[in-house]
């Protein structure tokens, strides 16, 4: 049984839509016979994949809109709420998925920062508090579907400024969705869930680094969105997807040992830490 929101004729709006996961999460709800809206702020690529889901959704052309849209303003966040509304009369699926992944550095450019900040967190606070409110009062089955990282999670030393963004929106839609189940309308539960897409490696635009081939160990854009749909039908909150070098196993082990930082008080990032080297190597070859 899929999800009761991923129904013909519901309403599904993709930032971050007019390539990797945000489109193939936008095909699969085209073929579905969702009424789709991708955003994007390149207005190239955003053609191309409006005229693409064209041809995989039902209804062709009626069913599929697209939108420019900086999602690190509210303000045009608010006009793409506004246009949905206005073309299919409201949304019932949220997937707030753009993002950036420039590189930073601790102490770089604080407009870096800010513009990974913008763009990851505000962006997906943006979505979420402009859609919701209006999704709730449709009283229909609905979803919002926030993507994060694991390296919001296990937070690796490299690129602090996406770790910190990504922390950020698992806090947000962690709240979010305790927000959403405790939420009434019109006496009855409301029905909007939210939940955390927790991506492994994906080959994509922003992982390719000048690569053209997909590298063997990463997952396709397709495989991440089958898995998310699957996890969405067992109403997973944390959809922790594993990829072709990564398993789940190996995944939950390196969460355990971050969280463990805190309880045994050990260095932050130990994991990284030279002290730690061999008691990390026990830990997830199953010795403590």
């Amino acid at each position: 049984m899929s999800h009761p929101a991923l129904v013909p004729n519901s309403v599904a709006v993709i930032t971050g839509g007019a390539s990797g996961i945000g489109l193939a999460a936008a095909s699969h709800f085209a073929r579905l016979g969702l009424k789709v809206c991708i955003a994007d702020h390149d207005a190239d690529k955003l053609a191309r994949a409006a005229e693409l889901l064209t041809y995989v959704a039902p209804g062709g052309s009626t069913d599929i809109m697209s939108l420019g849209v900086d999602v690190s303003h509210r303000n045009e966040i608010e006009r793409l709420e506004a246009a949905v509304r206005g073309r299919f009369g409201g949304t019932d699926v949220l997937m707030n998925n753009a993002g950036i992944q420039p590189g930073s550095q601790m102490f770089g450019p604080p407009n870096a920062w800010q513009h990974v900040l913008n763009v990851n967190l505000w962006g997906i606070i943006h979505g979420a508090q402009v859609f919701a409110p209006s999704m709730i009062a449709r009283g229909r089955p609905g979803l919002i579907i926030n993507t994060g990282s694991k390296q919001g999670i296990t937070t690796p030393p490299g690129d602090p400024a996406y770790n910190v963004a990504k922390a950020g929106v698992k806090a947000f839609t962690e709240a979010l969705a305790h927000e959403l189940r405790n939420t009434q309308i019109n006496g009855q539960a409301c029905e909007i869930s939210a939940h955390l897409l927790i991506p492994g490696f994906v080959f994509t635009g922003l992982t390719a680094r000048g690569r053209t081939e997909k590298p063997a160990s990463a997952w396709t854009a397709e495989q991440t969105v089958e898995f998310m749909i699957a996890s969405l039908a067992k109403g997973d909150f944390y959809i922790l997807c594993p990829d072709n070098d990564v398993p789940r196993a190996l995944d939950e082990k390196r969460i355990a040992w971050a969280a463990g930082d805190i309880i045994e008080n050990r260095p932050a990032l130990s994991r990284w830490h030279p002290d730690y080297a061999e008691a990390f190597k026990r830990f997830v070859d199953g010795g403590k």
